[in-house]
């Protein structure tokens, strides 16, 4: 399990529709359109629980016109500053974001840049699986983008959506000199909608510590029979924001090539049907969710440890 902490992008109101092999032209994304549930959006606000938390949601209004298919005011590339803003900074620049972090263009209905969207924190991989479920409770979301946070976007033309098939994001890193490290990545950043997800039964449960799960993940799209879509390296470009490993903190998984050696044989009994937690708190900060759970680590690690011998 890395350390790093992710952020999972997820949002409504998108109907995927686009030919995908290894590059997404932009045409195709921008074609999609509102999908049939914003018939079934009204003015009310539904009160929505998780957990031990219940709270409003505001739904956009059928009357809404959808947003235009061409999101206005992209520039294409964009300069990235890699000094870290404030959240009282970021709060007073986003004042009109709801309580969890929710966001959503007041003026049309969303879709592209334009999106209805929540930020969720989690950390990697098993708790991933924990971001999914418990922000499926608080609404019926159709999309989810998992983020590395120490990536930062270059161009705007690199729209946060859900094609038909999983998307991989990230596809040139400054750090990777702009290349892919290998055509099997998916890594990073990666876009699922929740039929992708629930067909590859999400992520696996068994990686504690760093290294492995990205490629567990990668292994359990192509099981499936899906392919990677990706967008034109020119587009798709990221700056990594620099650290260093700490294995005191985030020890190497000793167990990762083994549990990657039983992914194809395995995926369907480890992830989103084999997932046990405790859900601790749930906080609805003005930028974002913040979900902390108790994953059962004392229970379940040494049980990893014990079955792979590592």
């Amino acid at each position: 399990m890395s350390g790093f902490i992710h952020l999972s992008l997820i949002y409504n109101n998108f109907d995927r529709i686009s030919t995908y092999v290894d590059s997404d032209p932009l045409e195709y994304v921008l074609a999609n359109t509102a999908t049939h549930l914003d018939e079934e959006h009204h003015s009310t606000i539904p009160y929505l629980s998780t957990s031990n938390v219940t709270y409003p949601l505001t739904i956009q209004r059928l009357e809404l016109e959808s947003c235009p298919l061409t999101p206005p005011r992209l520039v294409g590339p964009i300069r990235v500053w890699m000094d870290a803003p404030t959240f009282s900074s970021l709060e007073k620049l986003y004042p009109y974001l709801e309580n969890g972090g929710h966001g959503q263009p007041k003026d049309c209905k969303s879709r592209h840049r334009q999106l209805s969207y929540r930020i969720v924190i989690v950390n990697l991989i098993y708790l991933m699986n924990v971001g999914f479920v418990e922000s499926m409770k608080l609404y019926p979301w159709q999309c989810f983008i998992f983020h590395d946070v120490d990536l930062l976007p270059e161009d705007d033309r690199n729209l946060y959506s859900c094609p038909t098939i999983p998307r991989h994001m990230s596809v040139a890193v400054d750090k990777f000199n702009y290349q892919l490290p290998y055509t099997a990545i998916f890594g990073g950043i990666s876009a699922m909608t929740v039929e992708h997800l629930q067909s590859i039964n999400g992520f696996s449960n068994r990686y504690w510590g760093w290294g492995g799960e990205d490629d567990d993940l990668a292994d359990r799209v192509s099981t499936v029979g899906y392919k990677i879509a990706r967008y034109p390296a020119e587009i798709a470009r990221y700056k990594m924001i620099k650290h260093v490993h700490e294995e005191k903190s985030n020890p190497i998984n000793k167990c990762r090539y083994k549990l990657m050696a039983r992914t194809k044989k395995e995926w369907k009994n480890d992830g989103l049907n084999s997932l046990e937690y405790k859900v601790l708190k749930v906080e609805l900060l003005p930028l974002y969710t913040h979900i902390l759970v108790d994953l059962l680590e004392n229970k379940e690690r040494p049980k990893i440890r014990h079955a792979f011998n590592c």
